[in-house]
């Protein structure tokens, strides 16, 4: 019996370590992807291309019911004039919120909206990131994304990660303007915008959420390309 618990304990010991090495090796690709996306976004500012301010007109605002990310499908729909709810989303996926996750988010765009072709795209650049959202608003589409925000719970103030559309930027004057599925037009820098993009904003993040990062599960610097 010893003999069998030794082994055992043996055996515990391996996994464990085999686990704190696998999410060790997570961690370090993360913090290079990290590194790597936060690049100096000067060039950007002063880069004669993005002097004129784009917006995207008649969006408007929306308080979620059900979720962030089906509350932005709806707004989006409200913008075309398509008949689409957080509700009737709701209905059609039996009761689930499909949109949990990015993937499940672009796969309702491209179901509800056939006449577009959306893709996402995630780890970008800041310089990136800035240059594809400036020309989507330049196009006259919204983009949506995800980023770090923070809503109210029982009078307290709570972090989570969240969808929202960005409907303008103005560049000369330091702001990037994003519809808020909490019910309001939200302003921001660019530097805090991008902070909120990268979660470095997140106070205390939750530990599940920074191995949900590590694995992959979540990306930062994301947004959706509406064509």
């Amino acid at each position: 019996m010893k003999r069998i618990i030794k082994r055992g304990l043996v055996v515990l010991s391996f996994v464990i370590i085999a686990i704190a090495v696998v999410v060790a090796a997570m961690f370090v690709k993360q913090a290079i992807i990290d590194n790597k996306i936060n690049d100096d976004i000067s060039a950007f500012y002063t880069d004669g291309k993005h002097k004129t301010p784009v917006t995207i007109d008649g969006l408007g605002v929306i308080n979620q019911e059900v979720s962030c990310g089906y509350a932005c499908l709806e707004l989006l729909a409200r913008w075309q004039g398509i008949d689409i709810t957080e509700r009737t989303l709701l209905v059609q996926n039996d009761g689930k919120i499909t949109t949990a996750m990015g993937n499940g988010f672009i796969n309702e765009m491209n179901t509800h909206f056939p006449e577009f072709h959306t893709t996402k795209y995630s780890n970008l650049t800041n310089s990136e990131l800035l240059e594809l959202v400036y020309r989507s608003l330049e196009r006259g589409m919204p983009v949506p994304f995800e980023f770090a925000a923070l809503y109210s719970s029982d009078g307290k103030k709570v972090w989570t990660l969240h969808f929202a559309i960005i409907t303008s930027m103005d560049v000369g004057a330091d702001e990037i303007t994003i519809s808020n599925p909490y019910g309001y037009m939200e302003t921001y820098t660019l530097s805090d915008f991008l902070q909120a993009t990268r979660y470095d904003n997140y106070e205390n993040m939750e530990f599940y959420f920074r191995i949900g990062f590590a694995a992959g599960v979540f990306t930062k610097n994301t947004i959706y390309i509406i064509n």
